[in-house]
């Protein structure tokens, strides 16, 4: 009866495992769009860092299906600009939320 029970609950995890089509986070279709925008993150965050006029280490990136929203403090507007222009201009990237705050 038990072996029975662990048998069933073993099938329906992998039928519900299989069936959600191995959707890495909310809202993302599949691994591949997990990987595309991992690749995304990391092209955006080392763009900043290289960039002198963006202080990249104190700017998080964070990307979901394209979309690359900006978060933390900018020294300047001009910075945020940068940053935000930096993003738009990366491969793959289909928006940007610029999130930054101006904090001198």
């Amino acid at each position: 009866m038990k072996n029975t029970r662990a048998l069933a609950l073993a099938v329906l995890l992998g039928a519900t495992l299989a069936g959600t089509g191995c959707a890495v986070m909310r809202g993302q279709t599949d691994v591949g769009t997990y990987v595309d925008d991992r690749t995304i993150t990391t092209a955006v965050k080392a763009k900043l860092i290289e960039d002198r006029n963006t202080g990249g280490l104190s700017i998080n990136v964070d990307t979901l299906n394209g979309e690359v929203s900006l978060s933390g403090f900018a020294k300047s507007a001009t910075e945020k600009s940068v940053a935000e222009s930096i993003a738009r201009n990366t491969r793959g990237v289909r928006g940007v939320r610029n999130n930054l705050v101006v904090r001198p």
